[in-house]
């Protein structure tokens, strides 16, 4: 069995750990040899794993794939699949293709939903029908349904996002693991930076943990607390979860500064309010969009999440993208603004002069 996504650079991008901890679940750890590369079992099958666009030659040379799964294949391109689908060349052998709906003329939604080849299955699975929907998603689908049907529908729903040319980061970020480099390699990065954006009623209470690489060029996203409900005096112990946290200033929205001295008081953070001014919002749009490029780690789902979701208003009338920021789906992006705030303000004189 192939198990093949877009990008790979690594194992641990893969659905590797995915399957070794579903052998082992279901008490097939005799069947199977888990190995660092690949899974092998007792009866001749085997897993292999490979990335379409960043290793093409493997595909191309793969043989007896009896069985190919294609995860997260939203972001499989038409080239890719023009590489991949002549590779799997056995008799009976199948295509599974699992991914969630992004934008409606991505090649993967065309090629297998609007227009399925022959002998396709296609099938719609959602939350609906998971028996172990826990709560705290339960929270978070309910919350979003509130505040924003169409983009719920999009996230729970399993429907196309619309108007993509109106989503901020649009071609900005990506998606991929990775370790901040140690000191002993030579490399660096600028950071950690924390930034914190409070919940007010229903919105999350939000803190985000990121770095800068390579002269500033790139940020990268490497993790998130991100809680609906979240408890004042729960605020602090939560945070403080967060590896490196203790260490550096937490720079989180200035306008709950009863917040910030009763989390400050309970917790051993370094919490310092961020400044505001008129067009701060836009001016940290402007300057993260100036980045190179935004990585987010797998595990940041609600940062994640917003990069897609996160948008400009659209003339209702004519469909136009207007360059006012929707209030919505930015809970996490706020965090970051926050976290980059000296940077942001050092890099924007308008910015600064709107201050004074």
């Amino acid at each position: 069995m192939l198990c093949a996504r877009e990008l790979q650079n690594s194992i641990g991008e893969s659905v590797h750990r995915l399957l070794s901890d579903q052998i082992e679940a279901m008490g097939l750890s005799r069947h199977y040899d888990v190995q660092q590369q690949g899974i092998y079992g007792r009866n001749g099958s085997e897993f292999i794993f490979a990335g379409i666009k960043t290793n093409p030659t493997r595909i191309k040379s793969a043989e007896r794939i009896s069985i190919c799964w294609v995860e997260e294949a939203e972001k499989v391109s038409e080239r890719s699949w023009t590489i991949l689908i002549p590779t799997i060349r056995e008799d009976n052998s199948e295509i599974w293709v699992t991914l969630n709906p992004d934008e409606e003329l991505d090649p993967t939604w065309q090629r297998f939903v609007v227009n399925p080849p022959p002998d396709s299955v296609v099938r719609a699975f959602n939350w609906h029908q998971n028996p172990w929907f826990p709560d705290a998603l339960r929270r978070e689908k309910d919350y979003l349904y509130r505040v924003d049907a169409e983009a719920a529908e999009h996230v729970w729903g399993g429907h196309c996002r619309q108007n993509a040319s109106s989503q901020i980061f649009r071609g900005k970020y990506l998606v991929e693991a990775f370790a901040p480099p140690s000191p002993d390699t030579g490399a660096s990065w600028d950071g950690p930076y924390f930034g914190a954006d409070w919940g007010f009623a229903q919105d999350p209470t939000v803190l985000v943990k990121c770095w800068l690489g390579e002269d500033a060029r790139k940020l990268y996203v490497e993790d998130e607390v991100y809680r609906i409900g979240l408890e004042l005096d729960d605020t602090g112990p939560t945070f403080e979860r967060v590896s490196g946290v203790t260490q550096r200033v937490v720079r989180a929205d200035s306008s709950r500064p009863e917040t910030i001295s009763h989390v400050r008081n309970h917790s051993q953070l370094r919490i310092e309010p961020a400044e505001k001014w008129k067009g701060s919002v836009e001016d940290g749009i402007a300057w993260l969009r100036s980045r190179e490029t935004i990585v987010i780690h797998p595990r940041c789902r609600h940062a994640i999440e917003e990069a897609r979701l996160y948008s400009y208003k659209v003339d209702r009338l004519t469909n136009d993208v207007l360059p006012e920021v929707v209030d919505r789906h930015n809970h996490v992006w706020d965090a970051i603004r926050y976290a980059l705030e000296p940077l942001i303000i050092a890099g924007t004189s308008l910015g600064v002069w709107s201050r004074l």
